[in-house]
C-alpha cells in the first residue's frame, strides 16, 4: 500500500510512531426491529440492566484510578455518570420502548442522536463539543447490550511496535484508562476539535494526538505503521523508511528537548534585558492546579467555571448550588498556596445543556451567551458571584466576566457585584471587599472602545480564540472554514496590539489567555507588543518560558512595531518567523 497523509486539528505535541490499532463504533451497525407487546418490559428491563452494568463500570474505573492519572480523567468519569443518571438517557428511551416498540439498542440511538442535534446547536465551542461525551455514553451502554467492547492487542516483541496508536471515530476519556499502562503512544479520531475532552486528556497526559480527521478510521487499516506529528496535526500513514527515519530522528531530539525544558521549572521568566514576565496557568478543574504548580505558573490566569455546570443534561434544576460552586473555587485557591486565581464566571449561551430543549438561535455565537445570558439569570449569577467572593476568603481571587461589549453589561455587572457582597455581608460571610474585577475582550468592539473598560475595571484579559473568531466572521468549530482562522491577520493584531498598548498607558495589568499565549512560535511578538503576562495550559508553559529566557525586548520591540505596519500576511507570517529565529 502506497504512503499518504491525512490533515486534521493538532490538540497536543510531540511525535507518535507506532503500528495502527481500529476501534470501532458500537452505535454504527446496531440492530432495528420491533419487539411484541408482551416483550416490552423484558426489552425495558434489558436496556435498564446495560444502564446500571456501565453504572458500576464507571464506578470502578473511578475507584482504580492510578494515583498518577490526569485530574480531569475522574472528572470526566464522574461527567459520564451523571450523564448516564440523567432522565435524558435513563428514562427516556425506555419510554421509546414502550410507546414506539422499538428494540433497546434502536430506543437509546434514538435518543441519543435527538440530544446530539440539541448540542449541535450549542453557541460555544467548548460546550459544543460536550456532544461527544453523551455520545460515548450511549456508546458504552451499546457495547454492553451487543456484547461488544474495545479490546486491546497483547504487545509482541516486535522492535518499535511498542507504541500503540489508537485509530477511532471517537473515543471517550473513560476508554482511554485502558491504555494507561500499556505502549500507547498517541491516537487518531475522525471527530474532535480543540476542546474536546479527548484533547484535553491527551494535553494532560501530554501524548500526541491529531484529531478531526474526518475519515481516517475507514483509511487506515489495523496494523498499518502511523506517524502522528502532534504539532500540526499531520498523520503519515505506511511511511517510507526514509521518512520513518527523519520522524524517528525528529523524536529523539524532541526528548532531548523536553529533558532540558524541565529543569526550567524553577527558573524565573525574565528576559535577557532583564524584564520579569508572568506565567500563568489556565484551568478547568481545581485538580488541574497540582500540574499548573509543578509547571513553574505563577498563579491562574483563567478558571473556566462552566466545567463545574456540565454534566447536568436538560435540567436547570440541577445547576451547582452555591456551596458546591464555593467548595470548587476554595479549593482551586487553596492548592495554589498564595498565588492569584482568576476566575471567569459562567461562559456558556441561552442553547446550552442546562435547558437546551426550550432555546434555540439563529446564530448562537452572537446570541444569548456569557454576561449576556448571566446578566439575563440574576439569580444564578448572584448564586456565582457569592460563591467567587467567599473563595477570596482564602486566598488572593480576581474575578474575570466574558465577553463584555457594553457600558451598561459592565454597570450591570457590577450592580450585582455590589449586591452579592451586601447578602454576604448580611449573612455574617467573609470576603474580600477589594477583589479586582477584570474583563475578557474578546469582541472587536470592546478592542476599540478600550476607555470605557479602563475607566471601570481592574484589569483587562484577551481572549484570542473568540476575538479572532469574531474579527474574521468565522466559526472556530466549523471544519470547512477552519483554514480562514488566521491569528497573524492585520486585523486581529492591530485590535491586540491597541488592547495591549491602551492597558500599559492606562496603568492596568492586560494578559492573554487564549491559544495564542500558548504557542511558543507567537512569544516573541506578543512580548514586542508590549504583552508582560501570559496564561496557557500547564503543558505550554516551559516552552514559552525559554522562549522568553532567549528574547531580548530592545531587539524585538523595533521588528514588532515594524511587523504591526505590513498588510500582506505572508509578509507577516515570514518576518514573525524571522522574529522567532532572531
Amino acid at each position: 500500500m502506497a504512503s499518504f497523509t491525512l490533515h486534521g486539528i493538532p490538540v497536543s505535541r510531540g511525535i507518535a510512531i507506532g503500528r495502527a490499532h481500529l476501534v470501532a463504533p458500537a452505535a454504527l451497525d446496531v440492530k432495528h426491529y420491533l419487539v411484541s407487546e408482551e416483550q416490552v418490559e423484558a426489552e425495558v428491563q434489558r436496556l435498564q440492566k446495560a444502564i446500571e452494568t456501565v453504572h458500576q463500570e464507571l464506578q470502578t474505573m473511578w475507584n482504580e484510578l492510578p494515583k498518577e492519572a490526569p485530574a480531569e480523567l475522574g472528572a470526566f468519569i464522574d461527567v459520564h455518570a451523571l450523564i448516564l443518571s440523567d432522565p435524558m438517557i435513563a428514562e427516556v428511551p425506555l419510554d421509546i420502548i414502550r410507546s414506539r416498540h422499538y428494540n433497546a439498542e434502536w430506543a437509546l440511538v434514538t435518543q441519543i442522536e435527538e440530544l446530539s442535534a440539541q448540542f449541535d446547536e450549542i453557541e460555544d465551542a467548548y460546550l459544543r463539543e460536550r456532544k461527544s461525551d453523551i455520545q460515548q455514553v450511549g456508546e458504552r451502554v451499546l457495547k454492553v447490550l451487543t456484547g461488544s467492547a474495545i479490546t486491546l492487542p497483547a504487545q509482541d516483541g516486535e522492535e518499535g511496535a511498542g507504541r500503540l496508536i489508537v485509530i477511532a471515530h471517537d473515543i471517550s476519556p473513560a476508554d482511554m484508562l485502558q491504555f494507561k499502562d500499556r505502549a500507547f503512544g498517541g491516537f487518531v479520531t475522525d471527530l474532535g476539535g480543540q476542546n474536546s475532552h479527548t484533547a484535553i486528556v491527551a494535553r494532560s497526559l501530554d501524548i500526541p494526538a491529531a484529531v478531526g480527521m474526518y475519515n481516517a478510521s475507514a483509511l487506515i487499516r489495523q496494523d498499518d505503521w502511523v506517524i502522528i506529528d502532534g504539532d500540526h496535526g499531520v498523520v503519515i500513514v505506511d511511511p517510507t523508511p526514509g521518512v520513518l527515519d527523519q520522524y524517528r530522528e525528529r523524536q529523539q531530539r524532541l526528548a532531548r528537548e523536553r529533558k532540558k525544558l524541565s529543569k526550567l521549572r524553577k527558573t524565573p521568566a525574565v528576559t535577557r534585558d532583564g524584564t520579569e514576565i508572568t506565567l500563568l496557568a489556565n484551568i478547568e478543574l481545581p485538580d488541574d492546579c497540582p500540574a499548573a504548580l509543578d509547571a513553574g505558573a505563577t498563579g491562574v490566569g483563567l478558571f473556566r467555571s462552566e466545567f463545574l455546570f456540565m454534566g447536568r443534561v436538560g435540567h436547570a434544576k440541577h445547576l451547582p448550588t452555591e456551596d458546591e460552586q464555593f467548595e470548587s473555587y476554595r479549593q482551586a485557591v487553596t492548592a495554589m498556596k498564595g498565588r492569584p486565581v482568576t476566575i471567569r464566571t459562567l461562559d456558556i449561551g441561552a442553547d446550552k445543556p442546562l435547558d437546551a430543549i426550550e432555546h434555540t438561535s439563529l446564530n448562537p455565537a452572537l446570541g444569548l451567551r456569557a454576561i449576556r445570558f448571566c446578566l439575563a439569570e440574576p439569580q444564578m449569577f448572584l448564586a456565582q458571584l457569592r460563591a467567587i467572593l467567599r473563595a477570596s476568603a482564602h486566598g488572593p481571587v480576581k474575578l474575570l466576566i466574558p465577553m463584555l461589549a457594553h457600558a451598561f453589561e459592565i454597570d450591570q455587572a457590577l450592580s450585582l457585584l455590589e449586591q452579592a457582597k451586601a447578602q454576604l455581608r448580611e449573612a455574617g460571610k467573609k470576603f474580600d471587599p477589594l477583589m479586582p474585577v477584570g474583563a475578557m475582550i474578546e469582541i472587536p468592539a470592546a478592542a476599540l472602545a478600550l476607555p470605557m473598560f479602563v475607566k471601570r475595571l481592574d484589569f483587562l484579559s484577551v481572549g484570542t480564540n473568540d476575538l479572532i473568531q469574531y474579527t474574521l466572521a468565522i466559526d472556530r468549530a466549523d471544519h470547512e472554514v477552519a483554514h480562514l482562522y488566521n491569528p497573524l491577520h492585520p486585523a486581529v493584531l492591530y485590535l491586540l496590539s491597541t488592547t495591549i498598548a491602551t492597558g500599559a498607558k492606562a496603568g492596568i495589568p492586560v494578559s492573554v489567555c487564549g491559544e495564542m499565549a500558548g504557542d511558543p512560535k507567537l512569544t516573541r511578538l506578543l512580548l514586542g507588543m508590549g504583552l508582560r503576562e501570559f496564561s496557557m495550559h500547564p503543558s505550554q508553559l516551559l516552552m514559552v518560558k525559554q522562549e522568553i529566557l532567549n528574547s531580548d525586548l530592545s531587539d524585538i520591540g523595533p521588528r514588532t512595531r515594524r511587523i504591526l505596519k505590513m498588510s500582506e500576511p505572508a509578509a507577516i507570517a515570514e518576518a514573525v518567523e524571522e522574529l522567532r529565529a532572531a
